[in-house]
């Protein structure tokens, strides 16, 4: 596996004083705007924030608690956005993959400049859609927050660093992989 991938994780313990450049930040939406797209819609778009503008404080405000207590260390949000057409199942279903692949791509993209992206659902939908007039066609799916892990540990408190340091764990493959029919591992 790559390293990008291998390595990654979504840390919580951003160091509050970090920035992010205009082309770094760039680079990151680039990435997302060429991921792979069914049929060539292209449904995905972005709201973006920098720490101390009023969009990143507007995205800040729709976070639920948990997220609030970490986040705005970021040195950026961006709330990515779909289609919202619930009647045309297809278009509203492959938009939600086209966002999760733009998604990807930035948080791959955000750890090859050194940053770390940890993508949230935990926010107000509807109050981020009210907060920045989406129209109804878009629905809010996720906010990447984008930011430079801390490096001096004391800077970070103490119950978010304790789950920083938590091992990164997932299922073995051989439980989320199957041949033939559900259940039986593909090798």
């Amino acid at each position: 596996m790559h390293p990008l991938i291998a390595e990654r994780w979504s840390a919580r313990g951003y160091d509050a004083t970090a920035t992010i450049a205009d082309d770094e930040l760039a680079a990151i939406l680039e990435a997302g705007r060429w991921a792979p797209t069914w049929g060539a819609i292209a449904p995905v778009r972005m709201i973006v924030g920098r720490r101390g503008d009023a969009t990143f404080e507007a995205l800040v405000g729709t976070m639920r608690r948990g997220n609030r207590s970490w986040a705005p260390a970021a040195a950026a949000l961006v709330l990515v956005c779909t289609t919202n057409e619930p009647d045309d199942a297809m278009k509203h279903d492959y938009g939600a993959v086209d966002a999760g692949l733009a998604l990807s791509q930035m948080i791959l993209q955000a750890e090859a400049l050194g940053f770390n992206g940890h993508p949230m659902a935990g926010f107000d939908k509807a109050a981020a859609a009210e907060a920045f007039t989406i129209p109804a066609q878009f629905r809010p799916l996720a906010v990447l927050a984008v930011g430079r892990i801390a490096t001096d540990a004391d800077a970070v408190p103490a119950e978010i660093r304790e789950r920083d340091q938590q091992p990164r764990t997932r299922q073995p493959l051989d439980r989320v992989a199957f041949a033939g029919r559900w259940g039986d591992p593909f090798q």
